[in-house]
């Protein structure tokens, strides 16, 4: 969201950290103790022939082996949200490369996935070569978040007067401030009792040591796009005092406890980087 372009695809710009945490997502399904299972990640990549190589199972090399196991529990703790909420209804943020419509059983849910039109179309079409079908009712939903989105979303069908999961994974370090507010403004006027919200955050006192420890690893170099100028520095409210001043009722995890309560243990280099997130729950009574 940090990338001044209106609109990209999968092979650049922000479209580019989509397929790397699909490459992350493909490595972790390759674990035998895997926490998620994800078997179109590396149909993803291999469709998208990115401009560097991309893992699309186990891999030697120690920074998506690395990176790998903190994707994986996100992304755990992400489908567990999504699982364990009774709301009939699901939306997806910036849904990039997300899955979770085709590899979860959420039948009888309707599931919005918003994220820009290209990237949504080459995912229908990786989907459509694979003839597969999702477990719900899948919507696309082509808007730009740093615009009026819930227009679009409710043109596709969605009810703010049903509850909603509403998930915003990985995507707050790559939004300015001011986006961001009006992100989170937006949800909470379109969110019934009953609504749930999850949030991965890193706060901006720790973001730039993140993205300085991303530099030393070669993030960037694997991706093939400079991570750092898409990431926002701005300024903007802690979510977790916004939402608990609006009523939500709010639980916060590190990445480090909830590994641990998975029989994990994250890699030092990824403690550097995104250790000090916090992975954040709040429902709406």
């Amino acid at each position: 969201m940090g990338t001044p372009d209106r609109e990209w695809d999968i092979v650049s710009g922000i479209g580019l950290t989509a397929l790397g945490i699909a490459a992350c997502r493909a490595v972790e399904t390759a674990r035998p103790d895997r926490l998620i299972e994800d078997p179109f990640a590396a149909e993803f990549i291999r469709a998208a022939r990115p401009p560097r190589p991309l893992p699309t199972g186990a891999t030697d090399d120690p920074v998506w082996a690395s990176m790998s196991p903190y994707m994986g529990l996100r992304s755990r703790y992400f489908d567990e949200l999504v699982t364990g909420s009774p709301a009939p209804q699901v939306v997806i943020l910036a849904a990039g490369l997300d899955a979770r419509a085709y590899r979860l059983d959420l039948t009888g849910r309707d599931v919005y996935e918003v994220d820009q039109p290209r990237v949504l179309e080459f995912k229908q079409d990786v989907f459509d070569g694979l003839a597969a079908k999702p477990r719900c009712t899948r919507h696309a939903v082509a808007a730009d978040l740093r615009e009026n989105w819930s227009a679009a979303l409710e043109q596709s069908g969605f009810d703010r007067t049903r509850p909603t999961v509403w998930l915003a994974e990985g995507l707050l370090i790559y939004l300015p401030g001011p986006v961001e507010e009006q992100l989170f403004d937006l949800i909470a006027a379109c969110s019934a009792p009953g609504s749930r919200i999850g949030v991965e955050r890193l706060a901006g006192e720790n973001l730039a040591g993140a993205s300085d420890h991303m530099q030393h690893m070669g993030t960037s170099e694997r991706l093939g796009v400079q991570l750092t100028d898409l990431f926002s520095p701005q300024a903007r409210r802690n979510p977790v005092d916004w939402l608990t001043g609006q009523g939500w009722q709010v639980t916060v995890s590190t990445p480090p406890e909830y590994a641990a309560r998975h029989g994990r243990e994250l890699p030092e280099m990824v403690l550097k980087t995104t250790g000090n997130s916090q992975f954040i729950c709040a429902g709406l009574p």
